[in-house]
């Protein structure tokens, strides 16, 4: 399969510029990288906190806002009723998803893994990243998480990052 790069490099956005404190998203890696946090990060649903943790796993990937990854034991797991659901990552492997329910609320696979992940990202086996547009609230260090307008992607945008990042209808192509 032959790539026509020009074609991507005409599609790709201009990045933004970095402010003080910033990443951007354009000069994060493909395939995707796995790095350790040490942020706060918070999932709130139906008035309840169901997870939180200082030792998120960040994956950083190309044109991607950072999706936080939470260690299971970090995650409320009487919330979480696994679904049939699965989707394939070329990079990361099959992944399983759960439904979310907290009292008489139901959201319909909320949250995703990797049980058993591709060769590379074994750091991510069994680690719960939520989608910020099911749920309530996701935070990073205090800060709400803007959910991205499209259903796709589960990435966490903040302040800290420069985009454009993918995650808005008509972004798929970048």
């Amino acid at each position: 399969m032959s790539h026509d790069w020009g074609m991507w490099n005409s599609l790709r956005p201009k990045p933004d510029p970095v402010g003080p404190g910033q990443e951007s998203v354009w000069d994060y890696p493909r395939p995707p990288a796995v790095a350790v946090s040490g942020e706060l990060v918070r999932v709130w649903h139906a008035g309840t906190m169901v997870a939180e943790t200082r030792k998120p796993l960040r994956v950083l990937e190309t044109a991607h806002a950072p999706a936080y990854y939470i260690p299971r034991a970090d995650v409320a797991a009487e919330y979480l009723r696994p679904s049939r659901h699965a989707t394939w990552c070329e990079y990361k492997g099959r992944a399983a998803y759960a439904d979310l329910v907290v009292g008489e609320t139901r959201v319909s696979n909320a949250c995703w893994w990797y049980p058993d992940p591709s060769p590379g990202y074994e750091t991510l086996r069994d680690a719960i990243c939520f989608y910020p547009q099911r749920v309530d609230r996701c935070e990073v260090d205090g800060e709400a998480v803007t959910p991205l307008r499209g259903s796709f992607y589960g990435d966490w945008p903040t302040s800290k990052i420069a985009g454009p990042y993918k995650g808005a209808p008509g972004t798929e192509g970048w």
